[in-house]
Parts: structure tokens; C-alpha cells; sequence
């Protein structure tokens, strides 16, 4: 019985590793002094570039299309 929990929890932690590995987020951020947007892969941490509205995405796909209608990115 123990060997059956044992594998069992092991199996739930490997799947639990397996989902958070393949969870990426995508971000549209805008440089301050450029005001340009782009798409970046990391969260920024620097004060010099901002997270535009809502951008965060789960693929680079679904921010560049997202980015192509956002006012503050198509503007100069």
C-alpha cells in the first residue's frame, strides 16, 4: 500500500514540474524614453520599460496580434 502511495505522489509531482516547465508567459512592454512596444519573454524588473494594459499572453502569437490593436503601440 505504501509503495502505491509512493508512486502515486511521485507521479503528481512529476506531472505538477511538467505543467509549471511548459506555463510561459509572454509580455508587451513599452520603453519609456523610446515609446516604442516589444514583445519580451521575461517579466520585466527595470523601472525604463512598463507592461502595456493587459500584456500579458500565454504565446508570442497571441501578443503579437493583441500588440497590432493596442492604441499606445501603434501610435507614436
Amino acid at each position: 500500500m505504501k509503495k502505491i502511495l509512493i508512486v502515486g505522489a511521485l507521479a503528481f509531482a512529476a506531472t505538477s514540474v511538467a505543467q509549471t516547465a511548459s506555463a510561459q508567459e509572454v509580455y508587451i512592454v513599452r520603453d519609456a524614453t523610446t515609446k516604442k512596444c516589444t514583445i519580451v519573454d521575461t517579466k520585466p524588473t527595470t523601472t525604463t520599460t512598463t507592461i502595456v494594459d493587459n500584456g500579458t499572453f500565454k504565446t508570442r502569437t497571441e501578443a503579437e496580434t493583441s500588440m497590432k490593436t493596442m492604441k499606445v503601440c501603434t501610435t507614436n
